[in-house]
């Protein structure tokens, strides 16, 4: 195994990693500056107020998402055991 092919692994995991949180870093993201408008206009100032409805919504996005989400991981697990095991037959 050369140093490309751990660099190509790297990178597959890092984009698999971008993959599985941009839909609830995003999603929060924009619920945050919903409910920070919402404070802001009616000057509640409440902490509970901008946790609970995140907390909520990315526990909807992982039920929603969460086959895709263990589906990905698998195939990325299954071909990074497939290329160590191909490496542990080229060394000998």
């Amino acid at each position: 195994m050369t140093e490309a092919d751990i660099m190509a692994i790297m990178r597959d995991a890092l984009m698999l990693a971008m993959k599985l949180a941009i839909p609830m870093l995003v999603i929060s993201l924009v619920l945050g500056l919903v409910v920070a408008v919402f404070q802001a206009a009616t000057q509640i100032h409440e902490q509970t107020l901008t946790f609970i409805p995140k907390a909520v919504v990315i526990a909807i996005i992982l039920l929603v998402a969460g086959p895709w989400m263990i589906q990905m991981m698998r195939d990325f697990f299954i071909r990074l055991i497939a290329i160590i095991s191909n490496a542990g037959i080229s060394s000998l």
